[in-house]
């Protein structure tokens, strides 16, 4: 019997095959290497900067010496105040959405609200921060008027990551409970959360990049261009005090501020660069923890 040979169709697909996986893994490369190249350029230009002291120390002479407490302890306030307020109301609004509400016209044109929500310029944001929360809601310009104003900003991203998280988990769970007699909050509770849960922790604290290098919303709301404070004090801050943060530091020192070190805005910006980097590091290692721990 002769032995099986490759047809022309074959080969055909197999060059096809081959080509897409070069096209893919070149557009894959083409994301990544520009990120690595960012990151190796800011680590060469702003590493001979990088120390404890810089870390913990506050900005002096101008801000062209010292280091960046003051920029970075603001930037932490305004990060942990914003997810604090928007972690809880938006898994809460995906529940309500993804469990309890009916597929009626007033559910779409919620679901229409907040994904234009999420397209909104963050100036807009800002504008409306200051006259909700500085100026109607009495609190001025503070942690705690910036902080609920980059909550309002990452609320719909997170609304829309835990309704996908929660779309994922399989029907039958929720039918198989309800069929032993347990209320749908039950359902929602022991079973439906815990399975989507590395989805709903991924998707909220990747919002932390975003929210740590706005400036326009904390600019119009709680940021101020210099804040002298204890250095290494963790609680140097008040909710109702004014802060700095590290993208309106490094927007300051690169466009304002003379005779600076060549250096200064570079290590600025790996500093907040590699913080986010961090964080997002952890949601990948948090998320591959929880996935494995599932049993479907």
């Amino acid at each position: 019997m002769q032995p099986f040979q490759e047809t022309p169709f074959s080969r055909r697909k197999r060059r096809n095959e081959r080509l897409a996986q070069v096209v893919l893994g070149g557009m894959a490369l083409a994301m990544v290497i520009p990120l690595l190249l960012i990151v190796g350029y800011l680590m060469f230009k702003g590493a001979p900067l990088i120390s404890l002291s810089f870390l913990l120390s506050n900005p002096t002479h101008g801000m062209r010496e010292g280091g960046l407490w003051s920029a970075l302890l603001g930037t932490i306030y305004l990060v942990v105040m914003a997810l604090l307020v928007a972690a809880p109301i938006g898994v809460l609004c995906a529940v309500y959405l993804n469990e309890y509400a009916r597929d009626n016209w007033l559910t779409r044109l919620i679901h229409l609200a907040v994904i234009n929500l999420a397209g909104v310029p963050s100036i807009v944001h800002a504008l409306f921060g200051l006259g909700a929360f500085v100026l109607f809601a009495g609190l001025g310009r503070s942690i705690l008027a910036a902080s609920l104003t980059l909550a309002i900003m990452t609320l719909p991203v997170i609304i829309a990551s835990t309704k996908e998280a929660l779309a994922s988990v399989p029907m039958s769970f929720r039918e198989a409970c309800w069929n032993v007699g347990a209320s749908r909050w039950q359902t929602i509770w022991k079973v439906v959360l815990p399975n989507s849960i590395s989805g709903i922790l991924t998707g909220v604290i990747l919002q932390v990049s975003r929210t740590a290098g706005e400036t326009a919303p904390i600019m119009f709301t709680g940021a101020v261009f210099f804040k002298k404070i204890e250095a290494g004090n963790p609680f140097a801050y008040a909710l109702t005090d004014q802060c700095m943060a590290l993208s309106m530091h490094l927007y300051t020192v690169t466009t304002q501020v003379t005779n600076a070190p060549e250096a200064l805005p570079y290590a600025i910006a790996l500093v907040l660069v590699g913080a986010v980097l961090a964080v997002n590091a952890t949601a990948i290692w948090l998320r591959s923890r929880l996935r494995s721990r599932k049993k479907w």
